[in-house]
Protein backbone atom coordinates (compact mmCIF):
# COMPACT_ATOMS: atom_id res chain seq x y z
CA UNK A 1 0.00 0.00 0.00
CA UNK A 2 1.23 3.20 -0.93
CA UNK A 3 2.02 5.89 1.96
CA UNK A 4 1.97 10.01 1.84
CA UNK A 5 3.61 12.27 3.48
CA UNK A 6 1.02 13.09 5.91
CA UNK A 7 0.36 9.09 6.72
CA UNK A 8 3.73 7.80 6.62
CA UNK A 9 4.69 4.14 7.60
CA UNK A 10 7.69 3.64 10.17
CA UNK A 11 8.02 7.08 10.52
CA UNK A 12 10.91 8.00 12.42
CA UNK A 13 10.77 11.15 14.93
CA UNK A 14 12.54 14.46 14.20
CA UNK A 15 13.18 12.72 10.29
CA UNK A 16 10.89 13.28 6.98
CA UNK A 17 8.20 10.84 5.90
CA UNK A 18 9.02 7.32 5.09
CA UNK A 19 7.40 7.15 1.64
CA UNK A 20 7.70 4.41 -1.13
CA UNK A 21 9.71 4.70 -4.36
CA UNK A 22 7.58 6.06 -6.72
CA UNK A 23 6.46 8.88 -3.98
CA UNK A 24 10.11 9.84 -2.92
CA UNK A 25 10.77 10.05 -7.07
CA UNK A 26 7.77 12.42 -7.62
CA UNK A 27 9.49 14.57 -4.67
CA UNK A 28 12.82 13.73 -6.05
CA UNK A 29 11.86 15.09 -9.70
CA UNK A 30 9.31 18.00 -7.91
CA UNK A 31 13.03 19.00 -6.35
CA UNK A 32 14.65 18.65 -9.71
CA UNK A 33 13.04 21.49 -11.53
CA UNK A 34 14.58 23.99 -9.43
CA UNK A 35 17.90 21.90 -9.53
CA UNK A 36 18.03 22.34 -13.47
CA UNK A 37 17.09 26.37 -13.06
CA UNK A 38 20.31 27.08 -10.03
CA UNK A 39 22.41 25.10 -13.09
CA UNK A 40 21.29 27.16 -15.53
CA UNK A 41 21.33 30.50 -13.65
CA UNK A 42 25.15 29.34 -12.95
CA UNK A 43 25.60 29.03 -16.18
CA UNK A 44 24.43 32.81 -16.96
CA UNK A 45 26.80 34.04 -14.35
CA UNK A 46 29.90 32.20 -15.58
CA UNK A 47 28.52 33.50 -18.89
CA UNK A 48 28.57 37.43 -17.51
CA UNK A 49 32.44 36.63 -15.29
CA UNK A 50 34.02 35.63 -18.62
CA UNK A 51 32.80 39.26 -20.06
CA UNK A 52 33.93 41.34 -17.04
CA UNK A 53 37.12 43.63 -17.25
CA UNK A 54 40.46 43.16 -17.15
CA UNK A 55 43.25 44.59 -15.14
CA UNK A 56 46.33 44.56 -16.37
CA UNK A 57 49.70 44.83 -14.09
CA UNK A 58 53.41 44.33 -13.87
CA UNK A 59 54.15 40.11 -14.94
CA UNK A 60 57.64 40.96 -13.77
CA UNK A 61 57.23 41.48 -10.55
CA UNK A 62 59.16 38.63 -8.74
CA UNK A 63 57.60 36.18 -6.07
CA UNK A 64 59.34 33.69 -3.61
CA UNK A 65 59.58 29.78 -4.74
CA UNK A 66 61.63 26.82 -3.85
CA UNK A 67 64.38 28.36 -6.64
CA UNK A 68 64.12 31.30 -5.43
CA UNK A 69 62.94 34.34 -6.59
CA UNK A 70 60.46 34.62 -10.26
CA UNK A 71 59.10 36.67 -12.19
CA UNK A 72 54.81 35.73 -11.56
CA UNK A 73 55.29 35.32 -15.24
CA UNK A 74 56.70 32.26 -14.13
CA UNK A 75 53.65 30.93 -12.34
CA UNK A 76 51.63 30.35 -16.13
CA UNK A 77 54.11 27.63 -16.85
CA UNK A 78 53.99 28.61 -20.35
CA UNK A 79 50.11 28.52 -21.10
CA UNK A 80 47.41 31.64 -21.24
CA UNK A 81 45.18 30.95 -18.22
CA UNK A 82 46.73 30.65 -14.19
CA UNK A 83 44.70 30.36 -11.33
CA UNK A 84 45.79 30.90 -7.33
CA UNK A 85 44.48 30.70 -4.28
CA UNK A 86 45.96 33.54 -1.77
CA UNK A 87 46.30 31.61 1.43
CA UNK A 88 46.24 33.13 4.28
CA UNK A 89 49.47 33.19 6.93
CA UNK A 90 49.71 33.36 10.60
CA UNK A 91 53.83 34.46 11.01
CA UNK A 92 55.65 32.30 13.24
CA UNK A 93 53.10 29.62 13.75
CA UNK A 94 53.68 26.06 13.97
CA UNK A 95 52.24 24.23 11.32
CA UNK A 96 48.60 23.37 13.67
CA UNK A 97 48.13 27.32 13.84
CA UNK A 98 47.54 28.30 10.62
CA UNK A 99 44.39 29.61 8.89
CA UNK A 100 42.00 26.34 9.15
CA UNK A 101 40.19 27.13 6.06
CA UNK A 102 43.20 27.80 4.38
CA UNK A 103 44.28 24.52 4.91
CA UNK A 104 41.23 22.90 3.79
CA UNK A 105 40.77 24.61 0.54
CA UNK A 106 44.74 23.68 -0.49
CA UNK A 107 43.89 20.30 0.39
CA UNK A 108 40.91 19.90 -1.97
CA UNK A 109 43.46 21.18 -4.71
CA UNK A 110 46.18 18.72 -4.63
CA UNK A 111 47.24 18.44 -8.29
CA UNK A 112 45.85 20.73 -11.29
CA UNK A 113 46.40 17.57 -13.64
CA UNK A 114 43.00 18.35 -15.04
CA UNK A 115 43.20 21.89 -15.44
CA UNK A 116 46.42 21.80 -17.15
CA UNK A 117 44.92 19.76 -19.55
CA UNK A 118 42.36 22.87 -20.45
CA UNK A 119 45.69 24.98 -20.97
CA UNK A 120 45.42 26.48 -16.97
CA UNK A 121 48.04 26.53 -14.53
CA UNK A 122 47.24 26.34 -10.58
CA UNK A 123 49.92 27.92 -7.66
CA UNK A 124 49.33 28.93 -3.99
CA UNK A 125 50.51 32.15 -3.22
CA UNK A 126 50.61 33.40 0.54
CA UNK A 127 52.08 36.30 2.42
CA UNK A 128 54.24 34.25 4.78
CA UNK A 129 58.41 34.03 4.62
CA UNK A 130 59.56 31.25 2.43
CA UNK A 131 61.31 29.25 4.64
CA UNK A 132 58.63 29.09 7.15
CA UNK A 133 55.95 28.06 3.97
CA UNK A 134 58.57 25.25 2.83
CA UNK A 135 58.19 23.68 5.73
CA UNK A 136 54.99 23.78 6.11
CA UNK A 137 54.78 22.39 2.06
CA UNK A 138 56.82 19.56 3.01
CA UNK A 139 55.17 18.70 6.39
CA UNK A 140 51.04 18.79 4.50
CA UNK A 141 52.46 16.79 1.68
CA UNK A 142 51.03 19.45 -0.73
CA UNK A 143 52.35 19.01 -4.35
CA UNK A 144 51.03 21.96 -6.49
CA UNK A 145 53.73 24.91 -6.37
CA UNK A 146 53.58 27.57 -3.36
CA UNK A 147 55.18 31.05 -3.76
CA UNK A 148 55.59 33.56 -1.04
CA UNK A 149 54.13 37.02 -2.27
CA UNK A 150 55.47 38.84 1.01
CA UNK A 151 55.29 42.86 0.01
CA UNK A 152 54.12 42.19 -2.80
CA UNK A 153 50.89 44.68 -3.85
CA UNK A 154 48.34 44.99 -7.06
CA UNK A 155 46.83 41.90 -8.40
CA UNK A 156 49.81 39.40 -7.90
CA UNK A 157 50.05 39.49 -4.31
CA UNK A 158 47.12 41.77 -2.34
CA UNK A 159 44.77 40.32 0.85
CA UNK A 160 44.88 36.46 0.92
CA UNK A 161 41.81 34.05 1.27
CA UNK A 162 40.70 34.72 -2.32
CA UNK A 163 40.53 32.43 -5.46
CA UNK A 164 41.96 34.53 -8.55
CA UNK A 165 42.10 34.24 -12.29
CA UNK A 166 44.45 35.29 -14.65
CA UNK A 167 44.85 35.86 -18.43
CA UNK A 168 48.23 35.83 -19.64
CA UNK A 169 48.97 37.26 -23.51
CA UNK A 170 52.53 37.45 -24.56
CA UNK A 171 54.10 39.24 -21.62
CA UNK A 172 51.50 40.89 -20.61
CA UNK A 173 49.54 39.45 -17.43
CA UNK A 174 45.94 40.50 -16.51
CA UNK A 175 43.69 40.20 -13.82
CA UNK A 176 40.45 38.58 -14.58
CA UNK A 177 38.12 36.96 -11.70
CA UNK A 178 38.96 37.39 -7.89
CA UNK A 179 36.80 35.34 -5.11
CA UNK A 180 36.70 35.14 -1.38
CA UNK A 181 34.41 34.03 1.95
CA UNK A 182 31.99 31.24 0.07
CA UNK A 183 33.18 31.77 -3.09
CA UNK A 184 35.71 29.49 -2.61
CA UNK A 185 33.87 26.60 -1.87
CA UNK A 186 33.35 25.43 -5.59
CA UNK A 187 36.89 24.04 -5.20
CA UNK A 188 35.93 22.01 -2.12
CA UNK A 189 34.57 19.19 -3.16
CA UNK A 190 33.57 17.81 0.53
CA UNK A 191 31.24 20.64 1.19
CA UNK A 192 29.27 19.68 -2.27
CA UNK A 193 29.05 16.32 -1.21
CA UNK A 194 27.67 17.00 1.85
CA UNK A 195 25.24 19.53 1.10
CA UNK A 196 23.69 16.16 -0.73
CA UNK A 197 23.94 14.46 2.21
CA UNK A 198 20.83 13.99 4.92
CA UNK A 199 22.73 15.63 7.73
CA UNK A 200 24.20 18.37 5.29
CA UNK A 201 27.32 19.76 6.36
CA UNK A 202 26.45 19.90 10.14
CA UNK A 203 26.95 23.75 10.74
CA UNK A 204 24.46 26.13 12.84
CA UNK A 205 23.48 28.35 10.13
CA UNK A 206 22.09 25.56 7.93
CA UNK A 207 18.16 25.55 7.58
CA UNK A 208 17.40 21.62 8.83
CA UNK A 209 14.52 19.56 9.38
CA UNK A 210 12.91 19.56 12.91
CA UNK A 211 14.71 16.76 14.99
CA UNK A 212 17.88 17.20 13.18
CA UNK A 213 21.43 16.57 14.89
CA UNK A 214 21.84 20.36 16.35
CA UNK A 215 24.67 22.19 13.99
CA UNK A 216 27.39 23.83 15.16
CA UNK A 217 29.43 27.10 14.17
CA UNK A 218 30.16 27.58 10.41
CA UNK A 219 33.49 25.94 9.84
CA UNK A 220 33.30 23.59 12.98
CA UNK A 221 34.91 20.26 10.90
CA UNK A 222 37.76 22.14 10.07
CA UNK A 223 39.20 21.93 13.08
CA UNK A 224 39.89 18.33 15.63
CA UNK A 225 41.58 16.87 18.23
CA UNK A 226 43.70 14.02 18.24
CA UNK A 227 40.59 11.66 19.19
CA UNK A 228 38.69 13.37 16.29
CA UNK A 229 36.78 15.65 18.14
CA UNK A 230 35.80 18.97 16.83
CA UNK A 231 37.55 21.89 18.80
CA UNK A 232 38.96 25.12 18.71
CA UNK A 233 40.91 24.41 21.67
CA UNK A 234 44.43 24.51 22.38
CA UNK A 235 45.02 21.19 21.10
CA UNK A 236 42.93 21.51 17.86
CA UNK A 237 44.51 21.67 14.73
CA UNK A 238 43.13 21.60 10.89
CA UNK A 239 41.67 18.42 10.42
CA UNK A 240 43.54 17.44 7.15
CA UNK A 241 46.72 17.91 9.38
CA UNK A 242 46.11 14.30 11.30
CA UNK A 243 46.92 12.22 8.78
CA UNK A 244 50.33 13.90 7.92
CA UNK A 245 53.52 11.97 9.75
CA UNK A 246 54.33 13.79 12.70
CA UNK A 247 51.41 15.08 13.50
CA UNK A 248 51.06 15.21 17.20
CA UNK A 249 48.69 16.38 19.78
CA UNK A 250 49.79 19.88 21.39
CA UNK A 251 48.81 22.47 23.79
CA UNK A 252 49.25 25.39 21.60
CA UNK A 253 48.12 27.09 18.47
CA UNK A 254 51.70 29.03 19.04
CA UNK A 255 49.54 32.20 17.35
CA UNK A 256 51.50 35.32 17.85
CA UNK A 257 49.34 37.31 20.21
CA UNK A 258 46.47 34.84 19.59
CA UNK A 259 45.27 32.30 21.67
CA UNK A 260 42.13 29.97 21.73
Amino acid sequence: MATTPHEPTGALPGRPPVVDLATWQAARDELLVREKAHTREGDAIAAARRRLPMVEFDGTVEVVGPDGPVPFLDLFQGRDELVVYKHMWYDGAPHQGQCEGCTTTAWHLRDAFYLNARGVSFAILTTGPWDEVAAFVEFMGYTEPWYSVRGVDGPAGGDMGFLTCFLRDGDRTFLTYSTTGRGNERVNAALGLLDMTPYGRGEAWEENPEGWPEGRHACWTWRSDADGKHTWGPTSRPVPQWTRPGATPVETLGRQGHHH
